[in-house]
């Protein structure tokens, strides 16, 4: 007798079983076929869900993004902090691999996953910018911070960390450490906080073991 599920059952069944497909053979690699004989279904049970493969990759990729949007919105609506102490712990929520993420990095940064990594990145830079900037916001007018430009700051910081701070980019520790140092001190520029209040906060986010500033010699 053939098992009827629920349709919200049957579609997590067809991203699980894509997710690990993805993983195994990267996305190009992974045929409908592969998922169809995974899944144990029809060829119109899955294009009831889905439209195409990229159409699963589509909603696998909304699905990791709803999962870090949840941490980020979590952090960044305790009332009980302030809006910089808030900043950072949405910050450090983003981080996928404090998340037990690490196996999903992985596979993103995979040459045959170059497309999910990039929907992805975009995906997390579009939903969580305003999270950040309504902090940045908030950090003003509680005088943490002095910007007139809050959202375009977070978009900067934002797109310069996916660049130089993916792990798919292959840098020697000691020039990592050199971009943390310099991003930490044009944060702080950017958002006009006072110079060195950022700094071990976001060695927590970014890794550094260097805790000396350049500014702090001066």
């Amino acid at each position: 007798m053939r098992t009827v599920k629920e349709p919200e059952i049957r579609k997590n069944e067809i991203l699980d079983a894509a997710d690990t497909l993805f993983a195994q053979k990267g996305f190009d690699n992974t045929s409908t076929g592969d998922i169809l004989e995974m899944v144990g279904i029809a060829r119109g049970t899955l294009y009831y869900h889905f439209k195409s493969k990229e159409d699963i990759l589509d909603a696998l990729i909304d699905r990791y993004n709803r999962q870090i949007l949840s941490a980020a919105q979590e952090a960044a609506s305790d009332s009980s902090l302030s809006a910089r102490e808030r900043l950072i712990r949405t910050i450090l929520a983003l981080n996928v691999s404090q998340k037990g993420g690490q196996e999903l990095k992985e596979q993103m940064h995979r040459p045959q996953n170059a497309l999910m990594h990039q929907k992805t990145q975009m995906a997390v830079l579009n939903g969580v910018t305003p999270i950040l900037t309504g902090l940045i916001r908030e950090g003003a007018e509680a005088g943490y911070f002095q910007t007139p430009y809050p959202r375009e700051c977070v978009e900067m910081i934002m797109v310069y960390s996916n660049v130089f701070f993916d792990d798919a980019t292959e840098t020697s520790e000691e020039l990592r450490d050199e971009r943390t140092q310099a991003l930490i001190f044009n944060i702080e520029r950017l958002l006009g906080a006072e110079s060195g209040s950022l700094a071990s906060d976001l060695m927590r986010v970014f890794g550094s073991r260097k805790v000396e500033r350049n500014d702090a010699d001066n």
